[in-house]
């Protein structure tokens, strides 16, 4: 079984450019070469769960009529991501300013654009009670993160990664099977990272190059190591971990297991510049997760 994965989320264009360093406020800082990428963290998560994570990956978004949303279509449909639920709207292609520093760090700022449109038809409804893992982010409007939540089939997993930190009502927290943040929003919501357990029943705080905590109800916690690699660019690294989590958990996976697929499709991520264009493969993940070594 691949699992069936339905994204549910953002879709934007990174315009990212290298910096010495992050300006401060009213600072002006000369930066290097601007490039120009498909993004969001939306999209960025359903590449990874079609391609690092071998899923059957639909994405639910919304694109303006512009030659931005062309450039994510491609992207999307190269991963070999379904896109026939995404629809066009009356409003720019949401966009990332994107500053990368010498150490990889990244520094960004969403104009969510036809992101903030985004609505759920019938025919998303249907495709979304078909998954075996719902998968969702904070960049769309909260009310479509929850209903998109309540249309889960039973014994289906609602994953909901709660970036960028925002408060979640107490509907959409109820309806949280898995909780995916880092521990900047592990303090936004809970405080600590155990303390996210009297919200949810289980949850997975990433740590960056440290790799992440699995923590669930009546169990104990489980630390996963990072995996050293040479940083080029943050971007994205988040979201290929998200992606290939919810695609493993879609082919039944335990929560750390898939964990650990997720961390070493972070770490492979920021090897390459970019979000999506630095996904790696099923075969690369396989490999490092394994203990081998990636070309």
């Amino acid at each position: 079984m691949t699992g069936r994965v339905v994204v549910v989320g953002s879709a934007n264009v990174d315009l990212v450019v290298d910096v010495p360093r992050h300006p401060h406020g009213g600072e002006t800082v000369l930066g290097d070469r601007l490039r120009r990428s498909p993004g969001g963290k939306g999209a960025n998560q359903a590449v990874a769960a079609a391609w690092a994570g071998s899923a059957d990956t639909s994405f639910v978004g919304a694109l303006g009529e512009d030659e931005a949303a062309d450039l994510i279509l491609v992207s999307l449909g190269g991963a070999g991501v379904g896109t026939d639920l995404v629809a066009r709207v009356d409003a720019p292609t949401g966009t990332a300013f994107v500053t990368v520093d010498p150490e990889g760090e990244n520094a960004i700022v969403v104009a969510p654009g036809a992101n903030h449109l985004l609505r759920l038809g019938a025919r998303q409804a249907e495709r979304i009670a078909e998954a075996d893992v719902v998968l969702a982010q904070l960049e769309i409007p909260l009310d479509v993160v929850t209903a998109a939540a309540g249309l889960r089939k039973p014994g289906a997993l609602f994953v909901l990664n709660a970036a960028p930190s925002r408060d979640l009502p107490a509907e959409l927290r109820a309806a949280i099977d898995l909780l995916v943040v880092n521990e900047h929003e592990a303090a936004d919501l809970a405080g600590t990272p155990e303390a996210l357990l009297d919200h949810v029943p289980a949850a997975v705080v990433t740590l960056g190059g440290d790799g992440c905590l699995v923590l669930q109800r009546a169990r104990e916690p489980v630390r996963i190591k990072g995996i050293r690699v040479d940083v080029v660019d943050t971007t994205g690294a988040g979201d290929t971990f998200c992606g290939v989590l919810a695609a493993g958990l879609a082919r039944g996976l335990d929560v750390a297991e898939a964990a650990r697929l997720a961390t070493a499709a972070g770490a492979l991520a920021v090897t390459l510049p970019g979000a999506q264009t630095a996904v790696p493969s099923a075969e690369e993940v396989a490999v490092l997760a394994a203990g081998g070594t990636v070309s």
